[in-house]
C-alpha cells in the first residue's frame, strides 16, 4: 500500500504532466505513466496554474522530487543530466558527513581501547584451591591398584 503523501504527489504530477508539451510527454515511457496513474489519488484535485513556476505552486516536496527525476531521466540533455547527478551525489555525501558528525560512530575504536586497558577484576590474584580426595575415594583407588598389579 502506498502512503497518502505519495498518492497526493502522484495526482499532482499527473496534473502537471497535462500542461507540458506533447513531445516531452511522449518521452516518458508508458509504464511510468501507468504506474503514476495507478498510484494517484482519484479523489484529490489539484489545479496547476501555468502562469506560475513550479516553485510558486502549492505542491509537495515529493511532487517536486518526482518532477526532478522525470526531468533528469527523460528531458535533460547529457550535460544537464551529469550536473544533476553530480549535485545529488554531492548532497548525499554532505548528508552522510552530517550524520557522522551527529552520531559519531566510533564503536570499533572504543572496543580496541577497552581491550587494551587492564580490567581490575582480571588483575586480582587467583587463589589456588587444593583438591583433597575423600577417605572413601582413597580406599577405592587403593583397592583398584592392588587388583591391577596382579
Amino acid at each position: 500500500m502506498v502512503d497518502n503523501k505519495y498518492t497526493v504527489a502522484y495526482s499532482e504530477v499527473l496534473e502537471i504532466l497535462k500542461h507540458i508539451p506533447i513531445e516531452d510527454y511522449n518521452k516518458i515511457p508508458k509504464n511510468e505513466i501507468e504506474l503514476i496513474e495507478a498510484y494517484a489519488d482519484n479523489n484529490y484535485t489539484f489545479n496547476y496554474d501555468t502562469s506560475k513556476t513550479l516553485e510558486e505552486q502549492n505542491v509537495s516536496d515529493i511532487t517536486k522530487a518526482i518532477i526532478i527525476l522525470l526531468f533528469r531521466d527523460y528531458w535533460a540533455t547529457e550535460i544537464q543530466r551529469n550536473k544533476i547527478i553530480a549535485k545529488q551525489n554531492y548532497d548525499r555525501m554532505k548528508l552522510e558527513e552530517k550524520k557522522k558528525e551527529k552520531y559519531n560512530v566510533d564503536i570499533f575504536k572504543n572496543r580496541n581501547n577497552d581491550k587494551q586497558k587492564p580490567n581490575i577484576e582480571d588483575t586480582k590474584e587467583v587463589m589456588i584451591v587444593e583438591y583433597k580426595e575423600s577417605i572413601f575415594k582413597r580406599i577405592i583407588n587403593k583397592i583398584k591398584t592392588i587388583f591391577n598389579r596382579n
